[in-house]
């Protein structure tokens, strides 16, 4: 069943042309790399997806509520010396963009579901500024997930990371691809590290380039 259908998408910043013409059907529970060079518009799709970007024509129709869209960006948390604590970062993402004075039961219960599933649990009472970069980004990507959302973009999460802090993170999402129904569109330069036949990489420079399973790469 098709969870995104994007067609004829443009976005353009001031006269020129990010994407041009986009084209893409997306099924529901599948894993997909946006791949190509800098400046082919992966960020750009991704961004206009998570409605973050305003798009100049074409439609993007979601069979999910669009609520149901998590975006976790690159470099996504540069003050490292904020006074919080990895369980404290986690849990704004139940806020959903309301004010509240205190966390529910459900929300601690989520929390505890998804520090299992990533692999954290020791991680939540340290401050964010005392973990290592591969350990900041597992917190992100729990604060991401803890509103149980059906489609998650990613947008290059591994970037300047070490080869093994990278495959960490890969082995990571494929676990939760395997064991959850969530639909997962990540921008990678890191396609040699992903191991999932199941994969779908569609490359982009400015349109699209090619669609096929990582096999076929």
């Amino acid at each position: 069943m098709k969870i995104i259908e994007i067609k004829k998408l443009d976005v353009k910043y001031n006269e020129h042309y990010a994407l041009k013409n986009i084209n893409i059907s997306i099924k529901e529970h599948e894993y997909i790399c946006l791949v190509g060079k800098n400046g082919s518009g992966k960020s750009t799709l991704l961004k206009t997806i998570a409605g973050l970007i305003k798009k100049d024509s074409g439609t993007i129709n979601f069979l999910s509520e669009r609520s149901e869209v998590a975006y976790l960006a690159q470099n996504n948390m540069t003050d490292i010396k904020f006074p919080a604590t990895a369980k404290e970062i986690i849990l704004t993402g139940c806020q959903k963009h309301k004010m509240r004075p205190f966390y529910s039961k459900d929300d601690e219960k989520a929390l505890e579901e998804i520090s299992k599933k990533l692999k954290i649990e020791k991680l939540l009472n340290k401050k964010i500024g005392d973990l290592s970069g591969g350990e900041r980004q597992r917190i992100l990507l729990a604060r991401t997930l803890i509103g149980n959302p059906k489609i998650l973009l990613l947008d290059e999460p591994c970037s300047g990371f070490d080869a093994q802090t990278i495959r960490s993170f890969y082995k990571i999402l494929d676990e939760l691809f395997e064991k959850t129904d969530i639909t997962i569109i990540m921008a990678t330069h890191d396609l040699d590290e992903i191991k999932n036949p199941n994969i779908r990489v569609i490359e982009l420079d400015g349109s699209v380039v090619s669609d096929k399973k990582i096999e076929e790469q």
